[in-house]
């Protein structure tokens, strides 16, 4: 066992129970309480081991969704894409303030990482909005919370099967764009 496939198990049952004991991430891996303490002295461990995973994994889907596309516009769509992704990995997070995350353990390249390809995500807003694609009453903070709000929803659509996983995407690219003024 790694600390990567434990991190997954931690994901799969911390999804479905936020407050699962950890000999259930424990059997769900396969391995012993004890095992599971020699990676993790607790569970705020394992919970800042899969906040720094989320964000590494978060950074990588972003940057293959960005460099994916010229347009701009299909950028953000990819992205959107990919964050919904992400976020279904990982949903039992989105519960968390981020207060509540023990960043001293996480290791600083991954944030800074993530900050950097968020800043980059900031830079296609203004453009397009200097193009009049993007609605300018709307500043790129508020889109970006927007964005982040539309993924989270999308995901929790997902899990609860009130939406087809089939129209997810499609539902969610439209709700965004269009909130935006991209018509």
């Amino acid at each position: 066992m790694n600390e990567e496939k434990l991190i997954s198990s931690a994901a799969k049952v911390l999804n479905e129970d936020f407050y699962a004991p950890l000999e259930r991430v424990a059997e769900a891996a396969q391995i012993s309480k004890r095992t599971l303490y020699r990676y993790f002295k607790d569970r705020d461990a394992l919970i800042a081991a899969c906040y720094a995973d989320m964000l590494e994994t978060w950074y990588q889907a972003m940057v293959t969704a960005f460099n994916s596309e010229n347009d701009p516009i299909k950028q953000l769509e990819a992205m959107l894409y990919a964050a919904i992704d992400c976020g279904s990995k990982y949903i039992f997070l989105h519960t968390l303030e981020e207060k509540h995350i023990d960043r001293a353990a996480i290791d600083k390249d991954k944030v800074m990482a993530y900050e950097r390809t968020k800043e980059r995500w900031f830079a296609i807003v203004p453009e397009l909005q200097e193009k009049n694609i993007v609605d300018n009453r709307l500043s790129a903070p508020w889109i970006r919370h927007l964005f982040e709000t539309i993924a989270r929803t999308s995901v929790k659509a997902l899990n609860s099967g009130d939406v087809a996983p089939n129209d997810l995407k499609k539902f969610a690219w439209l709700s965004f764009s269009r909130s935006i003024g991209i018509i």
